[in-house]
């Protein structure tokens, strides 16, 4: 047990990804190596590949909110950077670790510390990621009360998750958050569990006193529905499980299941979970096509997206 806070306060930085042709190598290596989960691995890149690559295809990026906390974040974003993806689904806390992460500073841990001390000092523990109190909450509070009230003055009374996503990435204005990123790119970000989170607090915390302020979250659901059923093929790549995965698939029954399906969890499959569920569940209720290009990664995703994306933009970069 560390009993103390002795660690120095480092900043938690993001991965930068430059397409490595080694990393590329390697990958191709573990593919054919016929071993467990290197196989599934390097199965993952080809059919992430194949989905980027196939232009009657719509995209989707899931993931849940911890990861943003992390340097998984420049991960991410290069995804949604470099227009890789078309559509995010993602959890409340996605939004707030982005904003937070620009305004605030998150720093290195250790998943031993003295939560008790830790809660004395003011600073919230994720896993081996600390954030201070006053790079988050309080922040976000005095960042978001008067952007709520610049809208309302505007005349909005009703906005949707991907609005709300898209004001938030103009208002931010760096080329850190993926927020930013996706309102340049014209990416919907979907957060249908909005109220799950500070900047769910806070749109609540606003409407206390304009009454009249309120989400849209079947206006989401409508646009996802055009999108959908616009489309011939669709892919998704999920991180993790939760609100996020289920969304993507959900929404992506309703046109004969996903074509292409990468799932990269750390959760196991024998409790039921949703975010233990292996992809080809997911075909028994119609969200994957039965003859879809599917994986699922067993692995924790902060180690092995970085060099699945690696390998990924190496042969982009190259076609």
């Amino acid at each position: 047990m560390v009993d103390e806070i002795s660690l120095k306060m480092k900043k938690v930085r993001d991965i930068e990804l430059n397409g490595s042709e080694a990393v590329n190598k390697l990958v191709k290596q573990m593919r054919n190596s016929g071993g467990f989960m290197a196989k599934n691995f390097g199965e993952a890149v080809d059919i992430l590949e194949d989905m980027i690559k196939d232009a009657s295809c719509i995209k989707f990026l899931s993931f849940p909110a911890a990861p943003i906390a992390t340097g998984l974040r420049g991960v991410l974003r290069k995804l949604v950077q470099d227009s890789l993806i078309d559509v995010v689904i993602t959890a409340s806390g996605t939004l707030d670790h982005d904003l937070a992460r620009v305004w605030g500073t998150y720093y290195e841990g250790d998943f031993e510390l003295n939560d008790e001390e830790l809660f004395k000092r003011n600073i919230h523990r994720l896993g081996n990621v600390l954030v201070p109190r006053d790079s988050y909450g309080t922040l976000l509070e005095e960042k978001l009360q008067p952007f709520f009230k610049d809208l309302y003055n505007e005349g909005i009374r009703e906005i949707s998750s991907t609005e709300l996503s898209a004001r938030l990435g103009a208002l931010v204005n760096s080329k850190s958050s993926i927020l930013y990123w996706a309102k340049r790119n014209n990416i919907p970000v979907f957060v249908p569990g909005l109220t799950d989170g500070a900047v769910g607090s806070q749109l609540w915390l606003f409407s206390q006193n304009h009454r009249d302020f309120k989400i849209n979250l079947l206006k989401d659901e409508t646009y996802l529905s055009d999108i959908v059923f616009d489309t011939k093929n669709s892919g998704a790549l999920m991180i993790g499980g939760g609100i996020s995965k289920h969304h993507t698939l959900w929404w992506n029954q309703f046109k004969g299941g996903l074509d292409f399906a990468v799932n990269i969890t750390s959760a196991v499959e024998w409790d039921g979970s949703l975010s233990g569920a292996a992809v080809r569940e997911a075909i028994s209720w119609g969200k994957v096509n039965p003859k879809a290009r599917k994986v699922t990664v067993r692995g924790e995703a902060t180690t092995m997206l970085p060099f699945i994306v690696e390998a990924l933009l190496n042969r982009l970069n190259k076609s």
